[in-house]
């Protein structure tokens, strides 16, 4: 059974797809042209409002200022629809555009399940946070149904050395 509900998400070192899914207003969001002004964490989350997406959410908000520092733009998705996206983003606060993915397409495009077939109505990786750097590159991938905390720090990190380590900060 486990087998059915895991699946295998993108690398570190791998080229992260382009996609484009409407954000929380309905306004179309493309990855590309997001990652034209510099790295972009995608964090993948199962469904909005429950407890741990909304502690993922809410962490990602608190740090967005250290983020924005840092030169990176925050995005998430998960394949609620826009109506619900647009309330958990009101409801909050969050400072970062959060995606609709009802097809699941994106999911698909990073080697993620959703729906996966467990009464949750989620796949066992659903929450999985990507940081990809400007050439499109995953640089860092963090993956844990029931951590959220930890996500964010590491992206944190990964960011931070990648600006450090751009030819532009010497």
């Amino acid at each position: 059974m486990a087998a059915k509900l895991l699946s295998k998400p993108l690398a570190d070192g791998e080229k992260a797809p382009d996609f484009t899914l409407p954000d929380q207003d309905g306004n179309p969001v493309r990855l590309y042209d997001l990652l034209q002004s510099g790295p972009v964490v995608v964090y993948f989350y199962p469904k909005a409002f429950t407890t741990v997406c909304t502690a993922e959410a809410c962490s990602f908000r608190d740090n967005f200022e250290t983020f924005a520092d840092a030169g990176a733009q925050i995005v998430g998705i998960s394949a609620d629809d826009v109506e619900t996206q647009k309330k958990f983003h009101t409801r909050n606060r969050l400072s970062y555009p959060v995606l609709s993915d009802v097809d699941r397409e994106a999911y698909a495009k990073f080697g993620l399940r959703s729906g996966g077939g467990f009464k949750f109505g989620w796949a066992l990786n659903d929450r999985v946070t990507f940081v990809i750097d400007q050439d499109g590159i995953v640089r860092h991938h963090s993956t844990g149904m029931f951590e959220a905390e930890g996500h964010v720090e590491e992206s944190l990190r990964t960011v931070k050395d990648l600006i450090a380590r751009s030819p532009l900060a010497k």
